[in-house]
């Protein structure tokens, strides 16, 4: 494939990822409600952009996710939104932090840990679920590492815990809520990635 025609598809699976992105972000498979926490779905095209386009375009979709993010804590909120808009009550410019920075290292991580294990292994499928499995991970421990740090209080009225559970509470979540996601998103980064790596060499 000459240059112009590699530009051009990587131009069109990326604006189908965006689209996606786009389309869950508006629709309950997006924000699944759990209660005081939403799961989601939205960060696999995140993974897949990183994994098959690349850190830039990883970095680029995650931004869009976090954006999705605040304006559906505006939208959709529920008693812990304010972790992701400042503009809600108890939020503050540290839930643009965690709106945004988890997101864009969803699609960096994911690049990096696949680049890094097809030098070691050399095997897209297995480099691929590691790679869904890290970036989820690296989505879900931010986020709640950063409600713990800077939303402690809050986040425990919310949730209606006394705030010396809060931190156990958190540690529940990402073990009840995030480790499936990770292994959901490893699944789903790795069946599609290689499927696009496989076009894209052809």
């Amino acid at each position: 494939m000459n240059k112009k025609g590699y530009q051009t598809r990587e131009l069109v699976e990326m604006a189908l990822l965006v689209a996606i992105i786009i389309v869950l972000s508006q629709t309950p498979l997006g924000y699944i409600p759990l209660g005081f926490l939403n799961a989601t779905t939205i960060h696999i095209p995140v993974i897949i952009a990183g994994i098959v386009l690349g850190m830039r375009q990883g970095a680029i979709c995650g931004f869009i996710f976090g954006f999705s993010s605040v304006i559906n804590a505006i939208v959709r909120p529920n008693a812990t939104s304010f972790l992701f808009c400042p503009l809600l009550p108890y939020g503050n410019i540290w839930s643009l932090v965690i709106a945004f920075v988890p997101r864009i290292l969803i699609g960096v991580v994911a690049f990096i840990v696949f680049k890094s294990l097809m030098k070691i292994i050399k095997v897209k499928s297995v480099s691929a679920f590691i790679a869904g499995v890290l970036g989820s991970l690296t989505n879900t421990i931010l986020v709640m590492l950063m409600a713990y740090v800077f939303f402690a209080t809050p986040y425990a009225n919310a949730i209606g815990v006394s705030k010396d559970l809060v931190f156990k509470s958190i540690m529940t979540v990402i073990l009840v809520q995030g480790v499936p996601e990770a292994l959901v998103a490893g699944l789903i980064s790795s069946a599609v990635g290689v499927a696009l790596l496989s076009i894209s060499k052809k």
